[in-house]
């Protein structure tokens, strides 16, 4: 009997080290491009290495999402979904978005029926001061205006 009990427990301890990796959980790691004073862009290279080829240049504030870290490299992907190489330096922990809605509304609550805070067109970046109830976010345009919008209109949360 104990014997029996002993195999069913190796056998169940086993079948669940197989479901963890599934189970794993991971926040992705988004950051905003901060290059250098007085830089208003970075450049994204094909490889970790200023010897790589440069593939892209990319505007200061740009939301990316890091997804490997080697070295004082980060490999990111932007909105588009792209992948390449970046200088660890030339990224800081401030949370920016990216509008990937034509036109973004931005309330002054973090409800539709609220009046409208601003407008911000595709493309434009928006620092994320804090993410809001049930698919909202407070955020700040370059220009200091605040307001809340729709999750699904931005990139980067």
């Amino acid at each position: 009997m104990c014997q029996r009990v002993s195999s069913w427990m190796t056998v169940l301890s086993r079948a669940l080290l197989l479901c963890l990796p599934a189970l794993a959980v991971q926040a992705a790691d988004y950051r905003s491009v901060e290059p250098g004073e007085g830089s208003a862009a970075a450049i994204l290279y094909d490889s970790p290495s200023k010897k790589g080829v440069p593939q892209f240049i990319i505007r200061r504030y740009t939301p990316v999402e890091v997804v490997v870290n080697l070295e004082g490299w980060a490999k990111v992907r932007d909105a588009a979904g792209g992948l390449a190489w970046i200088e660890r330096a030339a990224l800081a922990d401030r949370r920016t978005l990216q509008v990937t809605a034509d036109r973004a509304e931005v309330h002054q609550a973090a409800d539709t029926a609220s009046p409208l805070a601003f407008q911000a067109e595709k493309g434009v970046a928006l620092e994320l001061l804090e993410a809001g109830p049930a698919g909202w976010a407070k955020v700040r345009h370059r220009d200091g205006q605040t307001g809340y919008l729709r999750a699904n209109q931005v990139w980067g949360l």
